[in-house]
């Protein structure tokens, strides 16, 4: 159907009556398989203390990962800055990009307070608009668990305004990367085995805030996140490309995230898809995202109005149906967003579900199996085909991703 890359992100999940071990072990086959099926990136996501999500430790997950698949990118969307220092972040990436040169992505996202007056983390919109087609669904308010958000915080060693540092964190990885880093007592730091690899930078963002803003200023690639924020994507997209200032990269370069579920039939498609309602209202009802139902229990003990109207907007964002269906939509994203990648985002109780849904949706988007291929990451180079010549000459480019956080 088209040249867009199609990559995917992995969250570890799993399904009620399974282990995270069986989620972990998913994810692995899914790697090796989505390599085989000619995806460009196999992203893993960072998420904590959920009860139905294994991908707490996105760079230790990675290693393994890697040592699986030999060819597609490896990476995260993202690695959440404030959870650790720029140092950790870095030494992390650079043992996994040392030992499978030229894959590694790191994507970095924002979460955590600022020292500024709180507010909303993300406005609340009224009203749903459609843009060429693409659904920007309206917003409905829910409450998060104040007490767990505030232990959570603590286990992670997050502190009061540690998302001030964003930007500055951000230059430091870049530094420690590069090899230029000079501490602020005057002492040059190199950090090994980081230090030269070619490792790929991304930011991650929601809306059209700090995170879009600073990839467009520094000339990084930006992920925007449709598959959580849907409504903001277009307002992150346009913000990151206003910024936008020539520096690792010549030109924008976005990928848009989205939530797909494609099987055999529309009808199976649905069923499959019976249990995500209850798992999105998990996350935002506070308890953090449960095992996912099997569509028997989903269909069994569907969510009431109330509960269904905090989830709405995610749930009619979520691309369901027929591979070609599917595809015919994401193409719709890509037009309109102007996405240079896609990040497809999948879940189902059975594994084999959703590998079966990412096996229809490479055919029907016309990916090339890497089969008995020695074709290496396609999108990488497409990244670095944009960079300025001198950059790619002293280092590999650094692409930013964030994505879920402004």
């Amino acid at each position: 159907m088209t040249t867009t890359p199609l990559s995917v992100l992995d969250l570890s999940p799993f399904g009620q009556g399974q282990t995270p071990a069986d989620g972990l072990r998913a994810s692995i086959a899914l790697a090796r398989r989505s390599e085989d099926l000619g995806y460009a990136r196999y992203w893993l996501a960072e998420h904590h203390l959920n009860p139905g999500v294994a991908g707490s430790a996105p760079h230790v997950l990675l290693a393994a990962i890697a040592a699986a698949t030999s060819q597609i990118r490896i990476g995260t969307a993202a690695t959440i800055i404030g959870n650790y220092s720029p140092l950790q972040v870095v030494e992390a990436a650079g043992i996994v990009a040392a030992l499978h040169p030229g894959r590694f992505d790191l994507g970095i996202g924002r979460s955590g307070s600022t020292s500024a007056a709180a507010g909303p983390p993300l406005p609340p919109v009224r009203e749903e608009r459609v843009v060429d087609g693409l659904l920007l669904p309206a917003t409905g308010p829910f409450t998060f668990d104040t007490a767990r958000f505030v232990a959570q915080a603590r286990l992670l060693g997050r502190t009061v305004g540690d998302a001030d540092r964003f930007e500055q964190d951000v230059l430091d990885i870049l530094d420690l990367i590069e090899g230029t880093y000079i501490a602020p007592e005057g002492v040059p730091i190199h950090a090994t085995p980081a230090e030269g690899q070619d490792i790929q930078v991304w930011l991650h963002g929601s809306t059209a805030g700090p995170s879009a803003e600073l990839a467009g200023r520094l000339g990084l690639p930006f992920g925007a996140n449709y598959h959580v924020a849907p409504a903001f994507v277009l307002n992150a997209v346009d913000a990151y490309r206003a910024a936008f200032r020539p520096g690792l990269l010549n030109e924008p370069y976005v990928t848009v995230s989205v939530d797909v579920l494609a099987a055999d039939s529309v009808a199976e498609a649905r069923r499959l898809a019976a249990g995500y309602p209850r798992w999105v209202h998990s996350i935002r009802a506070g308890q953090g995202a449960i095992p996912f139902p099997s569509p028997e229990q989903a269909l069994a003990d569907p969510l009431d109005q109330g509960a269904l109207g905090v989830v709405r907007d995610r749930v009619t964002t979520q691309f369901t149906g027929s591979a070609d269906v599917v595809a015919e939509r994401l193409e719709n994203l890509r037009r309109v967003t102007r996405a240079d990648e896609l990040l497809i985002t999948s879940i189902t109780h059975d594994p084999a579900d959703r590998e079966r849904s990412y096996e229809l949706l490479a055919a029907s988007w016309g990916l090339e199996s890497r089969v008995g291929s020695s074709a290496g990451a396609d999108a990488g180079s497409a990244v670095a085909d944009a960079a300025p010549a001198a950059t790619r000459a002293a280092d590999a480019a650094a692409v930013a991703g964030e994505v879920v956080f402004a």
